[in-house]
């Protein structure tokens, strides 16, 4: 498979910025409290997919490396989770 072309490259930075936008400005909408940290680990896990495809070149190379990475991010993100409700930073089930 062929690597892609600068400009799709171009889009895909673009992409970053607009969503990196968006995380921060939905710290400052009052309405999204109840929902901002799964919003924010739900953006900050699409950045992380990005950049991994198409900036580590991790779409061009075998599936395992896919795999390796993909469990990272669950793996990571379970525990973030798991912590934040620990110390009822984000009550998943409420008390």
């Amino acid at each position: 498979m062929a690597h892609s072309s600068i400009a799709t490259y171009l889009k895909v930075a673009a992409i970053l910025s607009v969503v990196t936008a968006l995380e921060y400005g939905a710290l400052f909408i009052r309405r999204l409290t109840p929902i901002l940290v799964p919003l924010l680990l739900t953006m900050s896990a699409a950045k992380f997919a990005l950049v991994v495809l198409f900036f580590m070149h991790l779409r061009y190379d075998s599936r395992a490396l896919w795999v390796v990475f993909a469990s990272a991010l669950v793996m990571a993100t379970g525990l973030g989770i798991a912590l934040m409700t620990l110390h009822g930073e984000f009550l998943v089930f409420g008390r």
